[in-house]
């Protein structure tokens, strides 16, 4: 297939009828009807104002409207700004002003937030909400009902506008060069999808199991469909709906992060064994790193068909590893495909194979810069990592988050693979807080998966549990038991929220 023809235009000429979004609960749209409300929507915005180059926030939960207005805004030459709805109203609100966006595209579960963030919003000048609209947003779905469903005569390829996730500070947008192709040519982004799966084979099911307010689900949505794909959407993850949908949908393709690795793997193995997966063929995982035991589980469970990609919302560069390579170098993320991967030391000098540093890309990759922040882009990655004699990266951990301890280096992510693997432990987070005699000390903060009768008890268990595969100095002085996690949808810890929460409320050390 000509790779101009990378749209649902062109499915819906070829298998028009074919559902092309599909979620849970049965309610569909056909690769026609995508096309079509994708141009109506498109012509809509264009009505309303709007040219290529402008920005549009789309504040949606995981439903067909979504794509359809993802669509609209690709087709349409413009700048797509998907917002996090798990976010407060004072934080939407900045990442709509932030961008500049002239449009905020909603839907009526969100009618409250939609509106604080409009009204704190001055230069939003198109509101549209799709469902039962409330004032002062305009029905999305009648207005577009009375559009044509014609293409617009300067239809050129949009792009997107990411949020960071704000792991470690404000979200910073992230702002790429449009592409300057006619619609149909894909992005960059999502005809990487090429290089890993065989697309010559249309007709083949996704599963999309995170929100599409995050750029990897997102990506995966809209390349799956401008490939001829159906794509299924959950509404939120469930590892049994997620077994249930793959087997019901005959799914061939999906993407997880690894805490969804570690519930999948914590179900009853009755449960799990119930369910027929043998439909996947090729899966891929992303978000943090995994756990050595955990993906080594899921591969013996699905097989060797279980791919790695480590990169960013910023895309400044991208390894990937395949299954084999994987259980050739446990542990590693990948090669970087193209381009190269650095470990540098402070001063910038590269760092010989097995030493710890910061990881840098260099070679072609997307043109980059965080918006209107010139400084935040020069110095874009804290992540820490190494190389092993083959060429493969290591991450240890983001620099915001190594704990100091006695003048030595401990690495959290090392620490909460130990911890996810003990069987009482659903997630968990470390974290170094400050500590009298050395500086800071490690806290483990950890979601049971049953809670616990005797969290003292429990609590010496998961040290001595990392005693036992760790060095004393490594693991947690202290554990504090909480409900949940602040995890973004994608999967990401929001550590910046724990370092803040315990810097106000220290936990005593237990040993």
């Amino acid at each position: 297939m000509a790779k101009t023809g990378l749209s649902p235009d062109a499915w819906a000429s070829r298998r028009g009828d074919a559902k092309a979004v599909v979620m849970a609960d049965g309610r569909a749209l056909t690769f026609a009807q995508l096309r079509d409300a994708s141009r109506r929507i498109a012509q809509l915005l264009r009505r309303r104002g709007l040219v290529p180059g402008d920005r549009v926030a789309i504040l949606m939960e995981n439903r067909p409207e979504f794509l359809a207005c993802a669509f609209a805004v690709l087709r349409s030459g413009m700048y797509l700004t998907p917002v996090n709805w798990h976010l407060t109203s004072r934080e939407a609100s900045y990442i709509v002003a932030n961008s500049g966006a002239r449009a905020l595209l909603t839907s009526d579960r969100f009618t409250e937030l939609a509106g604080d963030t409009l009204a704190a919003c001055d230069g939003v000048a198109v509101a549209l909400m799709t469902g039962r609209p409330v004032a002062p947003f305009e029905g999305l779905d009648a207005a577009a009902a009375a559009e044509p469903a014609e293409r617009l005569d300067d239809e050129h390829e949009g792009t997107y506008m990411f949020y960071s996730s704000g792991t470690t500070g404000l979200p910073k947008g992230i702002l790429w060069d449009l592409p300057g192709e006619p619609f149909g040519a894909g992005t960059v982004h999502e005809r990487d999808l090429d290089r890993v799966y065989p697309f010559e084979r249309p007709g083949f099911t996704s599963l999309v199991t995170a929100p599409l307010h995050h750029a990897a689900p997102l990506f995966q949505a809209v390349s799956m469909l401008r490939w001829g794909a159906s794509v299924v959407l959950m509404d939120g993850f469930d590892p049994e709906e997620a077994l249930a949908l793959i087997e019901r949908h005959r799914v061939a393709y999906a993407q997880f992060v690894p805490t969804m690795f570690v519930r999948l793997l914590k179900l009853p193995d009755a449960t799990r064994e119930a369910f027929d997966v043998s439909s996947l063929e090729l899966v891929r995982h992303t978000g943090s790193p995994c756990p050595v035991d955990v993906k080594r589980r899921m591969l013996e469970w699905w097989g060797p068909i279980i791919h790695e990609y480590y990169s960013g919302s910023e895309d400044i560069g991208r390894v990937d590893i395949s299954p084999q390579e994987w259980l050739a170098h446990p542990g590693s993320v990948g090669r970087p495909e193209p381009g190269h991967v650095h470990i540098v030391d402070d001063a910038g000098v590269e760092m010989p194979a097995g030493d710890v540093g910061t990881v840098w890309f260099s070679g072609p990759r997307s043109s980059f810069g965080y918006f209107d922040d010139p400084e935040k882009t020069r110095a874009a990655t804290d992540e820490q990592g190494w190389l092993d004699g083959d060429g493969y990266l290591y991450l240890a951990d983001r620099r915001a988050h190594l704990i100091l301890s006695g003048g030595v280096n401990i690495y959290p992510q090392e620490v909460e693979s130990v911890l996810i693997d003990h069987p009482d432990v659903r997630d968990v987070a470390v974290i170094g807080v400050p500590d009298d005699e050395f500086g800071e000390s490690v806290l483990a903060v950890v979601q049971l998966e049953h809670p616990a009768a005797d969290s003292r008890r429990l609590e010496l268990d998961l040290i001595r549990h990392c005693r036992t595969h760790l060095a004393g100095y490594k693991c947690p002085r202290a554990v504090d038991f909480v409900d949940d996690l602040p995890r973004t949808g994608a999967g990401k810890l929001m550590k910046r929220l724990l370092h803040e929460r315990y810097r106000s409320a220290p936990v005593r050390p237990s040993a």
